[in-house]
């Protein structure tokens, strides 16, 4: 069924909207397949995608979104992004073909978010259940030219959008969030990357509770992935991917989970 999207203004969404998203379930264990599709690993629950994917079928998937930066090789119009000294957009010093999206008044946001709601509304129409809005802490690499209070607003707009379209919205990343402004923002669940590694789960457990999937990675752990999962401040749905995300019979792919043992 098709779903028609409208910006709403920035107001909290009631409980009946609210009661429109499916929360992640219980005891998850994910999958984070952004490198490529394959069939999910056996016993796997969750399933994170690119926007581009179709949901793996009979699971719950979240849709990527990138929510504060353009996608490679995508078109935005100069205006709606961050302009350098030297006259060029400015990209993310570690994805140099992402570009950072200029969310610094009310007025760009608005036409920003009207882009990006396209991308949410095919998330709902392929049948995901939830977003994640990747990028929100663009603006510590804007080199002033945001703020932290832009980044707040716009993903509150974001996430507005996700949930008049039925799409649980998912926080990626950014520990750096106070408790005030996830409240204020409306996230429902989150999606770390090495929260363990850089001891940061407990920044997203003590507010998302069990909501949170975390993702390590081989080239980069902390110690033996065993003793990962008996951390105690470990989500519970943590998994160890490497690092490009790859596909099953592609060089360098891994995949595992914590066991149920330490969940």
């Amino acid at each position: 069924m098709a779903t028609t999207l409208v910006l709403l203004p920035q107001v909290a969404f009631s409980l009946e909207q609210n009661q429109r998203v499916k929360p992640i379930p219980s005891r998850a264990i994910p999958d984070y397949q952004l490198g490529g599709s394959y069939e999910p690993p056996l016993g796997v629950t969750v399933v994170a995608r690119d926007s581009t994917a179709m949901p793996a079928e009979g699971l719950y998937n979240i849709c990527y979104v990138n929510g504060f930066q353009t996608q490679p090789d995508s078109q935005w119009p100069n205006e709606l992004l961050v302009i350098g000294k030297n006259g060029k957009a400015f990209a993310d010093p570690g994805w140099p073909d992402e570009y950072l999206l200029n969310i610094s008044s009310a007025a760009l946001r608005e036409q920003i978010a009207k882009r990006l709601s396209t991308g949410i509304a095919h998330c709902a129409e392929a049948g995901f259940d939830a977003v994640e809005f990747d990028n929100l802490d663009s603006f510590s690499r804007s080199k002033g030219a945001l703020t932290q209070e832009d980044a707040v607003a716009f993903a509150r707009l974001l996430v507005e959008i996700a949930h008049s379209s039925g799409l649980a919205a998912g926080q990626k990343n950014t520990p750096q969030l106070s408790h005030d402004e996830r409240r204020t923002i409306g996230f429902d669940f989150a999606v770390a990357e090495e929260c363990h590694r850089f001891d940061e789960c407990s920044e997203y457990t003590r507010f998302y509770g069990d909501q949170v999937i975390n993702i390590e990675y081989t080239d980069d752990l902390r110690g033996k992935f065993s003793a990962v999962c008996r951390d105690k401040n470990t989500p519970k749905a943590t998994i160890l991917r490497d690092r490009m995300l790859k596909a099953p019979g592609q060089k360098g792919y891994y995949y595992a989970h914590c066991p149920a043992a330490s969940r």
